[in-house]
């Protein structure tokens, strides 16, 4: 990819200490199987993001492996109870090199 991925993430800024959270995360990606083919008849090469795994404050959380009937431009919904303030760090990868990573922050009182 010759520019940055565009992701989009949503923590709640804030949460109550035991509170059970809702995370989003979606990265922009076209996806291709590799089953297709171009208009000369030739197979489009596979594209796709196969894994995605997030860490909250260096530990991970959750991990997801991600298989051929994905769709393009994958939302990806957990959720997790939160007892202290940190950080969320998202990474997905994917073929030919492809890695987007974001980050977001929640205050836990």
């Amino acid at each position: 990819m010759s520019t940055a991925p565009r992701t989009l993430i949503t923590v709640p800024p804030r949460a109550q200490v035991g509170e059970l959270i809702t995370i989003r995360a979606l990265a922009q990606h076209p996806m291709e199987n590799g089953h297709r083919l171009d208009e000369r008849g030739q197979h489009i090469a596979r594209d796709m993001i196969h894994q995605f795994h997030c860490t909250f404050n260096g530990v991970e959380v959750f991990r997801a492996d991600l298989l051929g009937g994905i769709a393009a431009n994958p939302l990806i919904l957990f959720q997790m109870r939160v007892t202290v303030s940190g950080t969320f760090q998202m990474q997905w990868q994917g073929d030919h090199g492809y890695l987007a990573r974001a980050q977001a922050q929640i205050e836990v009182t």
